[in-house]
């Protein structure tokens, strides 16, 4: 997170993925009293009827007390943008403009540091402290504040912008440290609870429940690889890094993301699991880096069409779509159009499944994959690389008369613009209407094949879009440098 901003691009800011790290220092804040209406305290601790059953509201006092002395505040203090010219030292076009002389004399104001509160946890005594990347990203000066008010210059031991964990160390020993539970065993419904800074409102308590587990979110150009807990914890920004306890006190999440549409909590964050992020911290402890294991393919989910298309029993798995030449997937004989249905006998269940469990692995492992292909599965053995800009990212569908029954309008390419777009065979789009236009394919995209099979004439592409079962056809569409399989129904 970054003092400047609180969302993480525009995009994001208005759907998902909305920082909740640095609040401003100097940001104004209205406090409303309570009032009659609200709920008195005492409801949290008292039995109520359910159905003739006595039900009773969980107590987290003993819990915050315990555990928030080794919650922490983190202030940060961004660097100044670089400084216009000062007074009697410049002007907005050059010292040497012929405009100097009338620039010369007038006030310039200087950038000023920007400042930010975010939260964090002491995980070992001698004051390693967990965060989030956002937090302290950019940051020229680290000061990390204890439960006893005492403060400490921080150091950033490491980072990882892709999952958004950063460890940081202050030059203290014998601190109070959190327990660490296991992400894994958290169960959607359960009770869980957050302490930090929201606003700057020191060791704030707030509690929810969990509300899914796995959620995989959009981040800027890139395929996130975190597989966010989503709970209905009011978080707010100065939230961000800071600890997500189960009801045994233990840590399960760090705080990151809230969905919001304002800037503020609009009922769903999104907190990274502490198996991953420790995952994560270990690496950076120990290298300063992390590694992460890659195929190097372009991925899509797969729907009802594509399944039917494909000859799946259920729409599930991963839609391989590119295979980068030289990578891993391509040295184990993975091809466009195979669907990965596991890993290591795990059940990809949804395409996001695939590269958080990809990227948790260390480069070199060899995995087993079972993947379907012409109608059956087979078993594929690939070791993996090393991720680097692109290792298993998703895949985008592109935007778009008549035409038989798909609506497509084409033409075989000739030999120099196979050549040109370095693919075999292929069918131009020179007019779309109905099915193939809903699907979002656009006059001058190259079909490649359907269901599976390559095409170079209308005539074969019509034979298979009349054999296909219930009309439905998955077409591998070239539009500029991104090929996707776009599911069609016939009519």
């Amino acid at each position: 997170m970054t003092m400047r901003k609180v969302f993480r691009n525009p995009l994001i800011a208005v759907a998902l993925g909305v920082l909740i790290g640095a609040a401003p220092l100097a940001a104004m804040y209205s406090v409303r009293s309570a009032n009659a209406a609200n709920t008195p305290p005492e409801a949290l601790t008292s039995s109520m009827p359910g159905n003739g059953v006595a039900v009773q509201l969980p107590d987290f006092s003993t819990l915050v007390k315990k555990y928030s002395r080794a919650v922490v505040s983190i202030k940060v203090v961004e660097k100044a943008p670089n400084p216009g010219p000062q007074q009697g030292e410049g002007t907005p076009f050059g010292p040497n403009s012929p405009f100097a002389p009338f620039f010369r004399n007038l006030p310039y104001e200087h950038p000023q540091p920007v400042e930010g509160l975010g939260s964090g946890f002491i995980i070992r005594p001698d004051g390693l402290i967990l965060t989030n990347a956002h937090v302290v990203a950019g940051a020229s000066k680290i000061t990390v504040e204890l439960h006893n008010r005492r403060e400490y210059p921080g150091k950033v031991v490491g980072m990882d912008k892709i999952s958004d964990i950063a460890v940081v160390k202050i030059p203290v020993n014998n601190l109070p440290t959190v327990k660490l539970g296991n992400s894994n065993s958290l169960r959607v419904g359960q009770w869980v609870l957050a302490i930090g800074m929201p606003f700057g409102f020191d060791y704030t308590a707030t509690a929810g429940i969990v509300s899914a587990k796995g959620r995989v979110l959009p981040n800027s150009n890139k395929f996130d690889y975190v597989p966010f807990i989503q709970t209905d914890v009011p978080i707010n920004p100065g939230n961000s890094g800071g600890p997500l306890f189960n009801m045994q006190g233990q840590v399960v999440g760090i705080n990151s993301e809230i969905y919001s549409r304002s800037g503020g909590y609009m009922g769903l964050s999104f907190s990274i699991p502490i198996n991953v992020a420790m995952h994560v911290a270990d690496q950076l402890i120990a290298t300063g880096h992390v590694s992460r294991g890659e195929l190097g393919i372009l991925i899509q989910p797969v729907n009802q069409v594509t399944a039917n298309a494909f000859g799946l029993p259920a729409p599930e798995g991963a839609l391989v779509t590119h295979v980068n030449p030289g990578s891993p997937a391509q040295a184990a004989g993975l091809k466009s159009g195979d669907v990965i249905l596991a890993l290591n006998g795990h059940k990809i269940e949804r395409m996001t499944d695939l590269p958080v469990r990809v990227a948790s692995l260390t480069p070199g492992t060899v995995v087993h994959l079972t993947v379907w292909r012409n109608h059956a599965e087979h078993q594929i053995a690939a070791k993996l690389g090393a991720m680097g800009r692109n290792g298993t990212l998703t895949a985008k569908n592109s935007s778009g008369q008549p035409g038989g029954r798909l609506g497509l309008v084409v033409r075989p390419l000739t030999r120099n613009e196979q050549q040109q777009n370095d693919v075999r065979g292929g069918l131009e789009v020179e007019g779309v209407s109905g099915p193939a236009l809903d699907a979002g394919i656009q006059p001058g995209d190259i079909v490649l094949s359907a269901n599976g099979q390559r095409v170079s004439t209308p005539d074969q592409l019509n034979a298979i879009v009349n054999h296909a079962k219930d009309g439905d056809v998955a077409l591998l569409v070239k539009n500029g440098d991104v090929t996707t399989f776009v599911p069609v129904q016939a009519q």
